[in-house]
């Protein structure tokens, strides 16, 4: 457990730990590729090193420097791995490696901890499925552990109606080793740092508009050709520290390296729209994602806001945090289209609106989300994590501008995607956890 007390000052300069989506599929796209890649400013944390320890099962040599990696790609031939691949918390690395597993003509399994157990797969298992790889796990494939025997695949035109980055990456990793086109359409456009790096990495990647949204189209056949990738820093995690900056008066913090991909950046335009504060400086494109450095000045009046459904997809991570900001803003705000929060690491709808109660909010839970009415001030409370790293790294937020003692009831649970967050936390505060 940690007790957290109100902050008195935020400042300072920071860079916050590189994007974790990023840094998956850099592994993955790396093993995937013929010859030598590099990354660059690599994420570790526990979810990150499950996909590294799963390319290395598959035959992938890799030398780790610090966050440098030099991994030596496979070129879509990797090795039948002689025990179960754990992707431990990380749905990214279950759902992206059924993807490349299922290009392989071998026998594999894919499990994970207690609660990726829980989550659902069949998003991916059911497109793979019709590309013509063979996986099943429990409850017909919808949980994990679940097998893949893949080989010969055909492509498929497939409708991606929930706009998960996730699902569409598994086809398209998929699709480079299958026959013919393999094309994804969904109505909003979800997270296309899998698009971006697979140009990096050589491969044709087609993008249009379309009357229902927009489609990501590729050819098989294309082996990926060795890269050199620097990740951004993430801006899930600059999140936390831009909305503690916002919410504490006299604040002022540089977030240096953020990436600020629009189909992530959701969050900080939301937060302009309350009326915060925060500015992009040195605006700049490294490894196909451009990235800013990001100043928050604190101390202004917020406003509620609404987050529809279609802006769900750029700020699905960030919601958590911004439920914070709602709180303490003017009027009311409500999201919306949020069903997805459901089935994260918790049901992180539940948490927001049972630890935001705890802490004197006004709330109402939706089916797809929740309706909050701001209130002048948060009180301490216990909060549940429920082992869920963005819970633990809001609800301490909402510890810091809460008055009284405030108990986070599982600190340690943030490794997942930000080890040193308490640490990064002290530097800016000046204050001990």
């Amino acid at each position: 457990m940690l007790k957290v007390r109100k902050v008195k000052k935020v400042r300072g300069e920071l860079r916050v730990p590189s994007d974790k989506s990023v840094s998956h599929r850099a592994v993955i796209l790396s093993a995937m590729a013929e010859g030598e890649s590099v990354v660059h400013d690599w994420l570790i944390s526990a979810d990150t090193l499950a996909t590294l320890r799963a390319v290395r099962a598959l035959g992938t040599k890799v030398q780790r420097k610090g966050a440098t990696l030099r991994i030596w790609g496979r070129a879509m031939r990797f090795q039948e791995p002689s025990d179960v691949l754990n992707a431990q918390n990380s749905g990214t690395t279950a759902r992206l490696l059924m993807g490349l597993l299922a290009t392989q003509p071998f026998f594999s399994t894919i499990t994970g901890d207690s609660s990726l157990r829980k989550r659902p797969m069949l998003r991916v298992v059911e497109p793979l499925r019709q590309m013509g790889a063979w996986l099943d796990g429990r409850e017909r494939g919808n949980k994990l552990p679940v097998s893949v025997r893949g080989g010969t695949l055909k492509g498929i035109s497939f409708f991606n109606v929930k706009a998960s980055a996730q699902v569409k990456s598994a086809i398209l990793l998929a699709g480079l080793g299958a026959e013919g086109y393999t094309q994804v359409e969904e109505p909003v456009l979800s997270r296309d740092h899998t698009e971006r790096m697979l140009k990096l990495f050589g491969v044709e990647v087609l993008t249009l508009d379309t009357e229902k949204g927009r489609m990501v189209k590729i050819e098989g056949g294309q082996i990926p050709k060795s890269a050199e990738v620097f990740c951004p820093a993430d801006p899930s995690s600059a999140a936390f520290f831009v909305a503690l900056a916002l919410l504490v008066d006299d604040s002022e913090v540089l977030l240096k390296d953020v990436m600020v991909n629009p189909t992530r950046d959701g969050f900080f335009r939301k937060v302009r729209q309350m009326g915060g504060e925060i500015y992009y400086e040195n605006l700049r494109e490294i490894s196909g994602e451009p990235i800013a450095d990001i100043r928050v000045v604190g101390g202004r009046k917020l406003k509620g806001v609404e987050v529809k459904g279609e802006e769900v997809p750029s700020l699905i991570d960030e919601i958590p945090v911004l439920s914070v900001l709602m709180a303490l803003a003017e009027g009311r705000s409500r999201v919306k289209g949020a069903s997805e929060l459901r089935v994260k690491e918790s049901d992180r709808i539940r948490a927001v609106v049972e630890n935001l109660r705890s802490m004197g909010a006004k709330v109402e839970e939706l089916e797809d989300g929740f309706e909050i009415e701001g209130v002048s001030s948060l009180k301490g409370a216990f909060i549940k994590t429920y082992g869920d790293h963005r819970i633990a790294m809001a609800f301490t937020v909402a510890g810091l501008v809460a008055e009284g003692e405030t108990v986070i009831d599982n600190p340690h649970c943030v490794a997942v995607s930000y080890p040193d967050f308490y640490r990064d936390l002290a530097g800016i505060t000046e204050m001990s956890f």
